[in-house]
């Protein structure tokens, strides 16, 4: 009589136990990143009345004959699957689309985390609602090394970079191999200290006329002294003739050597048009705003117009992430039954990609926790009654004496 007492209380006790469980999903269902849980449960040992025998020649064998204990708790397991996606347009919000954790420096300890609601704080790095870094690699000019030691990622406000020498100065466009007019392009140059200097270029039809043209190269700061002098020339069909032209042409501004490319000029009849087709080098510059791409790697973009690698945020994959363990603040650590944290690049080794301006969210599925909350709710009422009547069975045995 006893046991079934005992076993309406498990059941009681397990079934409270996913009520928490389904009560903690809802509560989470608008928590970015969250995954929902489910639970599973067991039996409980169970009491041998009669064990089992091997046949004999005169009898058949017999199955053991056992009366269950109740139910327990196995496992609360965690579904990993892909929550939605929430666009929020800001920069430092990320979604994880596909395996993998955000890397946190949390004082020190390494811990993971879906959610992606990140912020700058006051010296530019990239951190956690709760202040945890996000953990990345660094980059050098640049260039980022994936197999650096991770740090933190750090994208400052006011952040400059120097200028870069122009090395290479590339023209286009047309010359009318039959133009009387001497024409001009100004392109922008750059020295070792990112100064730009507008250098003047004249195309001087050759007389007589021969289709050709002789390129001067000014000096920026005076426009009467010619830094190089050469010839560009067309073939019949209007194209660069390499044979009959100065190519590159090389001059000196402010110590600087460059070179001048003049194979994209063409000799068509009617119309004459040299322009700047593209000039290497720029001026320095300070970050304006940056983009994160879906390997993960943050562009700072500059005043200048150029983009920069500032860095790249790391991912970590687990062989069992439902050996994590949750430590609040939307953050797991690892654990003995977890494996250890595979931490590599978004795109690359199993690693999922990167959406930028986006938030995964909650993966909690509220028609199934309702109908998990009608079954909590009628398996612990049909645990309870199960005791009641336990408890009628106790009373009418005490009043058989009466």
């Amino acid at each position: 009589m006893l046991r079934s007492l005992f076993s309406g209380i498990s059941g009681l006790k397990a079934h409270q136990q996913m009520m928490d469980v389904v009560s903690n999903n809802i509560a989470n269902v608008n928590t970015a990143g969250f995954k929902s849980s489910n639970i599973v449960f067991e039996d409980t040992l169970s009491q041998l009345m009669r064990a089992a025998g091997a046949s004999t020649p005169t009898s058949g064998g017999l199955d053991p004959t056992q009366i269950g204990l109740g139910v327990k708790l196995a496992a609360v397991q965690q579904n990993f699957e892909q929550g939605s996606t929430q666009v929020t347009n800001k920069a430092t919000d990320l979604e994880i689309n596909g395996d993998g954790f955000f890397v946190l420096d949390d004082g020190g300890q390494q811990v993971y985390s879906r959610a992606g609601a990140f912020t700058l704080d006051n010296d530019g790095y990239l951190v956690s609602p709760d202040g945890m870094y996000v953990q990345g690699y660094a980059a050098t000019n640049g260039v980022v090394s994936a197999y650096g030691q991770l740090s933190k990622l750090q994208l400052q406000a006011g952040q400059t970079i120097p200028g870069s020498a122009t090395t290479t100065v590339a023209v286009g466009g047309n010359l009318d191999p039959e133009g009387t007019s001497t024409l001009n392009n100004t392109p922008t140059v750059f020295d070792e200290g990112g100064a730009a200097y507008a250098v003047p270029i004249q195309y001087v039809p050759n007389d007589p006329p021969d289709g050709s043209y002789t390129v001067n190269v000014l000096d920026p700061a005076d426009n009467t002294q010619t830094l190089a002098t050469g010839t560009v020339a067309f073939d019949a069909a209007g194209q660069f003739d390499p044979g009959a032209s100065t190519n590159p042409m090389t001059f000196t501004v402010n110590g600087v050597q460059m070179t001048l490319d003049l194979t994209r000029l063409t000799g068509y009849a009617g119309l004459s048009s040299p322009t700047q087709k593209s000039v290497d080098g720029y001026s320095a510059g300070t970050l304006t705003e940056f983009q994160i791409g879906a390997d993960g790697v943050v562009t700072g973009i500059f005043s200048n117009g150029h983009k920069q690698a500032l860095g790249q945020v790391a991912l970590a994959t687990f062989n069992n992430v439902n050996g994590l363990e949750k430590q609040g603040n939307s953050v797991y650590r690892d654990t003995a039954n977890s494996g250890l944290a595979q931490v590599g690049i978004p795109g690359a080794g199993g690693h999922g990609t990167i959406t930028g301006g986006a938030l995964e969210m909650s993966n909690v599925d509220l028609a199934a926790e309702f109908t998990n909350m009608i079954i909590a709710q009628r398996a612990f009422q049909a645990n309870s009654k199960v005791i009641t009547s336990a408890d009628e069975m106790l009373q009418d045995l005490v009043n058989i004496k009466r």
